[in-house]
């Protein structure tokens, strides 16, 4: 059993008899200490006394009367993005349910904490039996990619480390085939993980800097949809089979979900027979096929029909999926 990302806070919930996460008081004194939040030597007694407060009562009350208090105007918006954060993770009795209703709506939460809500629910999710690749592969749900071609060849990388590896003086192989691909860096050096360096994984499981390959057959895709359809199970109670696929060709194409926004615009338009321009067939990077174990628990007009997925890369060759997209979009005959 491993234990990996032990910054993120999964440590600080805990675990009810269903199976779900609770917020603790210990998790919103974590989410207190980040940087945006930590007092500065600038601070003010308002500021200082605030912070203190909160660490000793986490659930405490704040009006709009004590935040004008603070002195910096940076300081009073970092606290009322915090309190508004806060409001949505005890909107509802599970951390699951909260992240759902995050996404019911106007989002107004920054997408640091959906990220890390997302990191920590994976962590829980796919537990201390993961492997290599599916820990790298649930990393992209929460961490923004940065995509290669060459020769055929799909490669991605953690955008943050690829831009902080650009800043060193090293050079590997694989910033040389990311330079290549457009992005503008000045070096990178980075490990592909394989089978043989699959192991390496654990010990640098928070540095981010293994790079997979997304093609077709390769560990890295067969794990992100092994992840996904675990991601599925928990949130929504049914399971799926999820698969790359070459093409849709399909007369009866009924449902499809873009997990991330490039992906969404190309389906919605092939959906619908518009015109879809060469750039953007060109950074889709994959298709999937979703299957439901039991049909019964889709829409009568989808039963024993597949559900495609999609995933592609903006302009900038970056990969932002939004894992959410699957747990909303699905056409199921129950919503969670």
């Amino acid at each position: 059993m491993r234990d990996y990302w032990p910054t993120c806070g999964f440590r600080l919930l805990t675990t009810g008899t269903d199976g779900q996460l609770r917020v603790t008081d210990e998790f919103l004194r974590s989410l207190l200490e980040r940087p945006e939040l930590a007092p500065v030597p600038e601070s003010c007694a308002a500021e200082l006394a605030l912070h203190q407060d909160l660490l000793d009562q986490p659930r405490r009350a704040v009006d709009e009367a004590r935040l004008a208090l603070l002195a910096d105007e940076d300081a009073r918006a970092n606290y009322a993005v915090w309190l508004r954060f806060r409001t949505r993770l005890l909107a509802r009795p599970t951390l699951e349910a909260s992240y759902l209703q995050l996404f019911r709506g106007n989002v107004d939460v920054p997408p640091l904490f959906v990220h890390q809500l997302t990191q920590v629910l994976l962590r829980h999710i796919l537990g201390g039996a993961a492997t290599p690749f599916e820990a790298r592969a649930a990393e992209m749900l929460f961490r923004p990619q940065r995509i290669a071609l060459q020769e055929g060849q799909v490669m991605a990388a953690d955008d943050e480390t690829v831009e902080r590896q650009a800043l060193s003086a090293s050079f590997g192989s694989l910033g040389d085939l990311i330079r290549r691909s457009g992005a503008s860096l000045r070096t990178a050096e980075l490990d592909v993980l394989t089978a043989d360096s699959a192991d390496g994984y654990w010990p640098r499981n928070e540095a981010h800097d293994f790079v997979v390959a997304l093609n077709h057959g390769q560990p890295a895709l067969a794990a992100l949809c092994r992840v996904l359809e675990r991601w599925v199970a928990h949130f929504l109670g049914v399971q799926v089979t999820i698969a790359p696929e070459g093409e849709i060709d399909d007369d009866q194409w009924v449902w499809h979900v873009g997990l991330d926004a490039q992906a969404t615009a190309v389906l919605n338009a092939l959906y619908q027979g518009e015109e879809v321009a060469d750039a953007q067939r060109e950074r889709m990077l994959c298709l999937f096929r979703l299957d439901f174990t039991e049909p019964g628990v889709v829409r009568p007009e989808v039963a024993g029909r597949p559900v495609y997925l999609a995933m592609a890369m903006d302009e900038q060759q970056r990969l932002r999926l939004k894992p959410q997209n699957l747990l909303l979009n699905l056409p199921l005959a129950r919503q969670a």
